[in-house]
């Protein structure tokens, strides 16, 4: 039985680079993005540095980060407690992820070099990321390895895919 490749990597958090985040295009679906015309995509992996920060306590940080290759705005939700969406859940899920979302929120100060990850969406016809989870990198090899890795995925597997398709 021969096995078929992936038309999307819809569940897959796509390392990406900025450039190549900010090309995507969106689709008739709101939550997938096209890249290049093709592979469709709604979550992602990006590192860089923090070049800034809009907080609002309770509501929301807004912030970007820039890998060189250009800035990526970022969205991490911090109202889950008051939030009619996060009324439905478990209480105690809700405040672990109020918890997490707020230690993520003291973390992300400028200048700061993240990895982050998150759902791929647009505001205003621009896309931005909305933040699921933050990791605070010390190895100054770290962005250098993500570039690899980046360039390295797209050309034998993102574009493999896409020209698959």
């Amino acid at each position: 039985m021969e096995h078929s490749p992936p038309k999307s990597l819809q569940n897959t958090h796509v390392k990406l680079l900025a450039f190549d985040l900010l090309s995507l295009t969106p689709t008739p679906d709101p939550t997938t993005f096209s890249r290049l015309g093709k592979l469709l995509l709604s979550r992602v992996e990006i590192l860089g540095t923090i070049t800034s920060r809009d907080y609002k306590p309770n509501k929301f940080l807004k912030f970007t980060i820039d890998d060189g290759t250009g800035s990526v705005p970022c969205l991490l939700w911090l109202n889950h407690l008051n939030s009619p969406y996060f009324s439905r859940r478990d209480p105690p899920t809700v405040r672990l992820i109020a918890n997490l979302a707020a230690g993520f929120a003291a973390q992300i100060k400028i200048g700061v070099v993240c990895r982050l990850r998150g759902k791929i969406g647009s505001y205003r016809g621009e896309v931005q990321v909305t933040v699921s989870d933050i990791v605070i990198e010390k190895d100054p090899n770290v962005e250098v390895l993500h570039w690899l890795d980046c360039v390295r995925l797209a050309r034998k597997c993102y574009d493999v895919v896409s020209n698959l398709n």
